[in-house]
């Protein structure tokens, strides 16, 4: 996940030779879509029905067809879906949840906010995601049943699937089945990825995806997760979230607990949450929806032009695509190597350009984690990538010549070796 705030601005003067280029510009696409979008706002307000409501369900039920589950449950933010998933398995004191290092905050902060520990796992350098191989060798040092709250017990694994490219799932699903662990997908910036996975979770249902067909981000695991944070591929106008799962029980209980655990309405069967999908964020979603794979699209369409700018480019890494799944580019990152990435960013900045880093610092040496005794050099892929990467500007309205803007400032200072 992620929640940082784009640099909006609008279109370059002269479009056929930009002197700046923001790193998102919104404004675009609500020009594009701005009838659709004020008509879908208006009906909500003329109607009154402005907490949950036929709004709500009309977008879960376009969202669970889109991910292909049965289930889709909108709450209040990204965050919200994934604290309100380790509650409804159960995850709590005396637990630990395994997550990459390398992510937002979010996917750390509910896992303690729900009374477990984190254990921060290292990332595959090439897609940034979480490391399998790290993951089976944490599971080897922690006990598989433990009372002890300074060695708890590992009951759940976050994949992260960064930047809009799945993590290896079908490592990460064989890791559960052999330790008997939930999984969770923080599919909060790649909602529409594919992944082709020859595994599957013992509650799934099969008649919802052929055992050859492309899976979709969040639905692959137990429970799926997803923030509607402004700047994703589908965004909200605030914050939103939802959880996806196929799971009729652990669906019925994220209900419950998103209003408060009632069920029906002033009867509690749990302690919950307020944390309810916003109507007239449901309804700018289901506008915004039926857009989403032609923007999607565009943006890995922008990225092929990237990837072909930078493709003989010393210094530069562009982002590795796994042959299996599909990646719909929610940020286009690059790595910078030799300690040149702050300079380069630096160059672009003096020129107009708009970049931002995701993320400074990985989660292990955070501050309010110091306690968990993380040192540096202990998750040294999560470290050098904290270092070494930033996103460039990708969103669907850029224009051809604000990216060869882009790709030639950046090859400029490339070449010129300073």
């Amino acid at each position: 996940m992620n929640s940082m705030n784009p640099t909006n601005s609008t279109d370059p003067t002269n479009p056929t030779n930009p002197t700046s280029v923001p790193v998102l510009d919104l404004k675009r696409q609500y020009g594009a879509i701005e009838a659709e979008m004020n008509a879908a706002i208006l009906d909500v307000v003329g109607s009154t029905k402005f907490v949950l409501g036929p709004y709500v369900a009309d977008f879960e039920e376009k969202a669970a067809a889109y991910c292909g589950v049965r289930h889709a449950v909108g709450v209040a933010s990204g965050t919200d879906a994934l604290l309100l998933s380790l509650r409804v398995l159960g995850i709590g004191s005396g637990d630990a949840v395994i997550l990459p290092s390398f992510t937002f905050f979010a996917t750390a902060g509910v896992v303690h906010n729900v009374g477990a520990t984190p254990v921060f796992c290292d990332i595959d350098p090439d897609t940034f995601n979480l490391d399998p191989n790290h993951a089976r060798e944490i599971l080897s040092r922690y006990p598989t049943n433990s009372t002890n709250p300074t060695n708890p017990t590992i009951r759940a694994i976050i994949p992260v699937h960064l930047y809009g490219q799945i993590a290896d799932m079908d490592e990460v699903l064989a890791i559960a089945e052999e330790h008997g662990l939930a999984v969770v997908e923080d599919a909060a910036q790649a909602i529409g990825a594919t992944y082709r996975s020859s595994l599957t979770r013992p509650n799934e249902l099969h008649e919802l995806n052929e055992p050859n067909e492309p899976r979709k981000a969040g639905a692959i695991g137990d429970l799926g997760c997803f923030s509607f944070y402004p700047t994703k591929n589908l965004g909200a106008y605030g914050d939103a979230g939802m959880v996806i799962t196929s799971d009729d029980d652990l669906a019925d209980t994220v209900r419950m607990l998103r209003v408060h655990g009632a069920k029906p309405k002033y009867f509690h069967r749990m302690v919950g949450v307020n944390s309810r999908l916003d109507a007239i964020q449901a309804a700018i979603l289901t506008v915004k929806l039926a857009y989403l794979d032609r923007w999607s699209a565009a943006r890995a369409e922008k990225a092929d032009v990237y990837d072909e700018a930078f493709a003989e480019l010393d210094g530069i890494v562009a982002p590795h695509r796994a042959d299996n799944r599909t990646h719909i580019f929610n940020q286009y990152t690059i790595r910078v190597l030799d300690g040149r990435r702050d300079a380069l960013r630096e160059h672009l900045s003096e020129r107009g350009i708009g970049t931002i880093i995701y993320y400074p610092k990985p989660l292990h040496l955070q501050e309010c984690f110091a306690h968990l005794g993380y040192k540096e050099g202990q998750l040294p892929q999560s470290e050098a990538a904290s270092r070494e990467v930033f996103s460039l500007p990708v969103f669907p309205e850029m224009t051809a010549a604000e990216q060869n803007y882009v790709a030639e400032t950046i090859r400029d200072f490339m070449k010129r070796g300073s």
